[in-house]
């Protein structure tokens, strides 16, 4: 067990094969034999903005790895524009670590990209999460955001209202969540992550388009995903609108859905100890070591 968390773990690097130096953050109980659980972000999100509340209560059952991928916040190298060449990418990162196994949880961008990675290395995920995610081809509303919702999204700096409208419902119960996420996500004082430029979203908004053109018939790739999933939505996310997940639990043989009331794109912002107990749930208990 370790008293570090989301807001003293320190930034790590690692330089891998295909020259990229990927910055990550590594702590949580290794004391369990669960593997540990690789975590893929959102669109333009970087370390810092896993929040600290949901994933310090994860990584008290086990360890919890947050990764940049390639040219993202810390980490060298070019963003891919599409989710597969992203895959490969977070796919280098594992076996530069010399991970055999993982679990993995993909929010948004980062569940396109987790969903990508299972069925290119079926053998080495255990058990995938996917939060607020769309499946590739089959989505709704997913080839491209609406116009109030990609306005928000490009906004540099993104402020807080922004932040709202994108990651919340509109209900002041929801906003209020969401206030108080934004302070927990601004206090980590020392050695924050490195911010994206507009770059990244360019690249990145790229991959989220490409991945959502419609062909209905990449639904049925879903069934490659044999693992055990837990697929996890708000009820009214904007975004990545909360049917895709209804989409990825009715196509993945092995997966099972929850739903968050009053809740937006960022319902584990909003929810993040429920979310933390389903997760831990989830990935078993720890067998101590």
């Amino acid at each position: 067990m370790t008293s570090v968390g989301q807001q003293t773990a320190p930034n790590l690097s690692s330089d891998a094969p295909n020259g990229v130096t990927y910055a990550y953050r590594r702590f949580g109980n290794t004391e369990t034999t669960r593997p540990p659980l690789l975590c893929l972000q959102h669109y333009r999100g970087t370390l810092d903005n896993w929040d600290p509340l949901f994933i310090d209560a994860v990584a008290e059952h086990g360890e919890v790895i947050l990764l940049d991928n390639a040219g993202v916040g810390g980490s060298t190298g070019t963003v891919p524009r599409t989710v597969t060449e992203m895959a490969r990418d977070a796919i280098v990162f594992v076996d530069a670590l010399g991970l055999e196994l993982v679990d993995v949880l993909g929010f948004s961008l980062g569940g396109m990209v987790a969903q990508e990675l299972t069925l290119l290395r079926p053998w080495q995920v255990r058990r995938l999460i996917l939060a607020g995610t769309a499946p590739r081809g089959g989505g709704h509303q997913t080839h491209g955001w609406t116009y109030d919702i990609f306005r928000a999204s490009q906004a540099e700096p993104t402020g807080p209202e922004d932040f709202l409208h994108i990651f919340f419902d509109v209900t002041e119960t929801s906003r209020a969540k969401g206030m108080d996420y934004l302070g927990r996500f601004l206090s980590r004082a020392e050695n924050r992550d490195a911010d994206n430029g507009p770059e990244v979203a360019r690249a990145q908004y790229d991959a989220v388009v490409e991945w959502g053109i419609p062909e209905p018939s990449k639904l049925r790739r879903l069934a490659g995903i044999t693992q055990p999933t837990l697929v996890a939505n708000g009820m009214n996310d904007t975004m990545i609108p909360s049917i895709n997940s209804q989409l990825l639990a009715d196509n993945i043989p092995n997966a099972r859905l929850r739903l968050y009331p009053d809740a937006g794109h960022g319902f584990f912002f909003q929810y993040p100890g429920e979310f933390a107990a389903l997760v831990g749930e989830f990935l078993g208990a720890p067998t101590v070591v």
